[in-house]
């Protein structure tokens, strides 16, 4: 399940309750009576439900749909309103539900201010209208709850950005894999569409990574693949990224660079890889393959074939070497 999927079936799991328990509450009110409070829940249980319809209309765009904080800051702002201006009993005790739907459906960070919003104005009004004794303990058990979600929501959070990285990157390396490459490309390639700017890429192997694992082992093949990645990230622009292929195969995307731009990053890579000493093998070389984007580039895949056609042409002359394949020149 993606977490667009995950975030819709939760926020309508959200509202579908915080529906259900206003409407009982609704009609304990109406029971007995109290049509403020009725009034005010039938006001609450109408947000709720707006909050539902607007979940599955956006449930294509969970992640970066700003309707929930409308909603949830008018639900929060109508029981703060209602405590200010009704006398009804145990309207502060709405707040508990509220303050778990606000870090349910909203951003971490977010739902945590509104929410804190919501207990310090409540805890305002309540000092000035109850004795300090009952006053306290309402907001005390207010803020233990708002903690307790607040950790829950913190750690899933934690647990699903961590899940997210390790999918996007290469245990071995610590580089991104193959899987972000085409994603990112192809977004990179489209950026380039729109604005016009350069887009280059370097498709990178390591000579004679079988004969160094034949000769010192797989393993110490594996620790030069981490340290040139270290130094790869050191030698590459911030906004460059970088992306294990396999075992001593890398690729980079450089946006807003253009020919000569590639040219001058690759010879600077092949020089100081063959200019230091790793350890246990000692010299290492690399064949370096780079080609900018054309006119007809408009896929990740003729990026990629153009980029790897061209390093094994250079590896063909021996390796430690450069190539270089130009596509369809753009237009301006």
């Amino acid at each position: 399940m993606t977490e667009t999927r995950l975030r819709t079936l939760t926020h309508s799991a959200g509202y579908l309750l915080a529906l259900l328990f206003i409407a009982a509450l609704a009609a304990q009110n109406l029971r007995y009576g109290f049509y403020d409070l009725f009034y005010l829940a039938t006001a609450m249980a109408g947000l709720s439900f707006a909050g539902l319809i607007y979940t599955f209309i956006c449930r294509r765009h969970q992640l970066s749909a700003p309707g929930h904080f409308v909603v949830l800051a008018a639900m929060n702002t109508g029981l703060l309103v209602a405590l200010l201006t009704m006398r009804g009993p145990g309207i502060s005790h709405w707040a508990m539900p509220l303050l778990v739907l606000n870090l349910l459906i909203l951003p971490w960070r977010r739902g945590l201010v509104l929410s804190l919003v919501l207990v310090l104005a409540m805890a305002a009004v309540l000092f000035t209208r109850q004795p300090a004794v009952d006053a306290l303990i309402i907001t005390s058990g207010q803020l233990g709850l708002l903690l307790i979600a607040a950790l829950y929501t913190w750690h899933y959070d934690h647990m699903a950005q961590s899940a997210e990285d390790l999918a996007i990157t290469d245990p071995l390396t610590g580089a991104h894999n193959v899987r972000f490459l085409d994603d990112t490309l192809q977004k990179e390639i489209s950026r380039a569409i729109a604005t016009g700017h350069p887009l280059s890429v370097i498709h990178l192997s390591l000579d004679y990574a079988e004969q160094a694992a034949d000769l010192h082992g797989r393993g110490t093949l594996q620790g030069l693949c981490r340290h040139i990645t270290e130094h790869l990230f050191g030698v590459i622009r911030a906004g460059d990224t970088l992306y294990a292929l396999g075992e001593g195969e890398f690729f980079l995307v450089l946006p807003f660079t253009p020919e000569e731009g590639v040219r001058v990053i690759a010879e600077r890579i092949r020089r100081t890889v063959a200019e230091q000493s790793w350890p246990v093998v000692g010299t290492a070389t690399v064949t370096l393959g780079c080609t900018t984007r054309g006119t007809g580039d408009t896929r990740t895949d003729s990026l990629r074939a153009r980029a790897q056609a061209a390093m094994d042409t250079a590896r063909r002359r021996g390796g430690d070497a450069i190539g270089f394949q130009p596509g369809a020149a753009v237009d301006a």
